[in-house]
């Protein structure tokens, strides 16, 4: 019998107005791209994303915002619409899917208001009055236009008739998202609203629009029919005066229950930083600002908002929900000390969406783990279908479930890497003899010295390779490490299909002087922290070189990329002066918006000089680096170290050796086309599902 006693509270039964949530885990809502781009309907992808979010467990899965008042109010043109009669079809197969695993399905509405990208449609955005532009850069060219009284009661009649059809639709109640920047919080914000009408001022006359939509959807749908709010706790990042404080939050909260909402949804918003829905995201790569005094530090980032999701519940007696990096764990520490009612969860989710029915069989150590990295929420900025890190399935439809292979073979995986272990993974999953060999003494491939770089206290690769390792052992999969593989190897196994997964490999500038004492190549740097490896997890070597490297204090990097920058970050947190050189006119590609975003700036705050658009590296000396700079001037570079961090390069060598000695061979991860973690996983999972 499975052993969930752990989370008693997390798996109790729960009710949101009368309706019934069968445990306390939220799927929160969120923007997949999961959709047609320009045509609005509900697609059979975005059907089978929220059908798998609620077979997986989840106590109620809420569902994306759709267009209410195209094409204001989503934040660009493309979205689902729920602003007419003909999307509600799409919409009942949707909550069908989600019903059919019983689960209570809600339909989250938002209006963009303010953050309305008006650079993209040519429409100007719209909000409670005219943001302080001297304030606000984000809006610079993008300005929008207070909404006058007329159109304000048209906007929530819009509001409104969304609910109606999403009733219609059978959801089984609706949140409006009142949180974030958006229009409803432009209007609830102190600072952004400056009307001096009925619909500003005073708190009563700011949250006027909110209680006016929850109050018409009830009279419309019924007292019973749920209306959910999500609300800033507090807001920073304004001049102090117009600051909401704690004590805002809280009356805002009861004049919202008075109105008739449901449950409280708290989140904390900072002005000026959208990472502020990510408190992780604080402390990356170091906390350079002042952290928010109102929330919780003590776990670097997870439940940081549990603070003011425990001050709003003081003050109200409908349910509270809290987020911000939740795990089960903490989760049920929160609910056992009366800080929140529902624990809302939505990253966790996308990496695995049986979390909250392993957790339930007493199977949380096989829960695929988040790491933080915002792939996620990076694809939907390039307004790219969701995707996640580890769970390959994210975002497809549903031909990429797992399936028996009718047909069982053997299969030999050469790598331990992402790719090698996801495709060993899937292809043991569907029935298949799987053998994996990986030339390392542990499995992972680079991902331990990437640990030991990035460091573990925000993104955490240590608990992704545990997880890969533990399901290939529960898989019976025979993983032999420390071998390189020979065309004799294979003949002797004599498998079906061969998948070499064995990375890329590493590019050299062609520079005069590279050979010399005092340059460190990328490959080199790898076989020196691997002796190191075979003996100390990433933490311990990471905590290690921050009292000795054998690297002097004045460091050059060559190649500006995600790989440069983020040694750059290891090397200058160690105490280095650091420069980085690239032929590029931007540095940081391959880091994900956010991310780079802060560490950029965070480089400048450090004094890392970052020189782009070289045209040509032309020398090492024994002091230092030649180049012709942008300008097309030659200029030269002191450094005691010279560390080259290029991407690597296609790698067919073992193709090439192996071809002919097996019946099908692939070729997936850095080997074939280098890339991301993300996109190497996915190459397995593909190759695995292909067998």
């Amino acid at each position: 019998m499975a052993d969930n006693s752990k989370y008693t509270r997390l798996l109790e039964p729960h009710y949101i107005g009368g309706v019934k949530i069968r445990n306390r885990i939220i799927k929160t809502a969120a923007e997949t791209f999961l959709y047609n781009e320009n045509d609005g309907y509900v697609n059979d992808t975005c059907k089978y994303f929220y059908e798998t979010m609620a077979r997986g467990g989840a106590g109620a899965v809420y569902v994306e915002s759709p267009a209410i008042d195209p094409p204001l109010s989503k934040i660009a043109k493309w979205g689902l619409r729920l602003d007419d009669d003909k999307y509600i079809k799409g919409f009942s197969e949707l909550t069908a899917g989600i019903h059919k695993h019983g689960c209570p399905a809600f339909l989250q509405l938002l209006h963009a208001g303010p953050w309305h990208q008006s650079f993209v449609t040519g429409h100007q955005a719209v909000s409670s009055s005219v943001p302080p532009q001297a304030e606000f850069a984000v809006w610079e060219s993008n300005m929008p236009r207070e909404l006058a009284i007329d159109e304000i009661e048209k906007i929530i009649e819009k509001f409104t008739n969304a609910a109606v059809r999403a009733e219609k639709a059978g959801f089984d109640g609706v949140d409006l998202n009142a949180g974030g920047a958006h229009l409803l919080s432009a209007f609830l914000s102190g600072y952004l609203n400056s009307r001096r009408d009925d619909y500003g001022g005073p708190l009563e006359n700011r949250a006027r629009i909110v209680v006016t939509i929850i109050q018409r959807i009830k009279k419309r749908l019924g007292n019973d029919y749920p209306v959910g709010v999500v609300m800033n706790g507090v807001e920073v990042g304004y001049p102090e005066s117009t600051e909401q404080a704690i004590e805002e939050g809280q009356a805002l909260a009861q004049i919202l229950e008075k109105a008739g909402a449901d449950s409280i949804q708290v989140r904390r918003y900072q002005y000026g930083y959208i990472g502020s829905l990510w408190p992780e995201q604080f402390l990356y790569p170091e906390p350079f600002e002042p952290l928010p005094k109102e929330l919780d530090w003590s776990r670097k980032g997870a439940g940081a908002f549990v603070p003011l999701a425990g001050e709003i519940k003081k003050k109200v007696s409908i349910p509270v929900i809290t987020v911000g990096r939740l795990d089960p764990e903490l989760g049920e520490s929160v609910l056992h000390e009366g800080k929140a009612d529902f624990i809302g969860m939505c990253r966790r989710l996308f990496a695995d969406p049986d979390l909250p029915n392993k957790i339930a069989a007493g199977k949380p150590k096989d829960i695929a783990p988040c790491t933080a990295c915002l792939y996620c929420l990076d694809r939907v900025r390039m307004r790219e279908p969701i995707h996640c890190r580890i769970n390959a399935s994210l975002g497809k439809s549903r031909n990429f479930e797992i399936k028996p292979a009718e047909k069982k073979k053997k299969v030999m995986v050469v790598g331990g890497g992402p790719s090698g272990m996801e495709a060993a993974r899937v292809a043991a999953l569907r029935g298949h003899e799987v053998v994996l060999f990986a030339k390392e003494p542990k499995l992972g491939g680079m991902l331990p010295t990437a640990a030991m770089i990035k460091g573990t206290e925000i993104e955490d690769l240590v608990s992704f390779i545990r997880y890969f390792k533990r399901q290939l052992t529960k898989l019976c999969i025979d993983v032999r490490l420390e071998k390189e593989i020979t065309a004799h190897d294979v003949e002797a196994l004599s498998p079906d299909t061969v998948i070499l997964a064995v990375g890329g490999l590493p590019i050299s500038p062609d520079i005069p002087g590279t050979g010399r004492p005092n340059v460190l190549k990328s490959e080199d740097l790898h076989k020196k922290l691997k002796i190191f490896q075979r003996f100390m997890g990433p933490d311990l070597l990471g905590w290690l070189t921050r009292f000795w490297m054998p690297i002097g204090k004045q460091v050059l990097i060559i190649g500006g990329a995600m790989q440069g920058c983020e040694l750059a970050e290891f090397l200058t947190l160690r105490g280095r002066k650091v420069t980085i050189v690239d032929t590029a006119d931007q540095l940081g590609n391959g880091i994900v918006s956010e991310q780079k975003n802060r560490l950029l700036k965070w480089m400048a705050v450090k004094k890392v000089s970052m020189i782009t658009g070289v045209k040509t590296y032309k020398e090492i000396t024994r002091k230092g680096l030649v180049i012709i700079n942008k300008n097309g001037n030659e200029q030269f570079l002191e450094a005691d170290n010279i560390l080259t961090a290029l991407p690597v390069a296609p790698n067919n060598e073992l193709m090439e050796i192996l071809k002919n000695k097996a019946p099908g061979i692939v070729v997936i991860g850095d080997c074939r086309e280098p890339g991301l973690i993300a996109p190497a996983v996915a190459d397995g999972a593909k190759a695995g599902r292909k067998i």
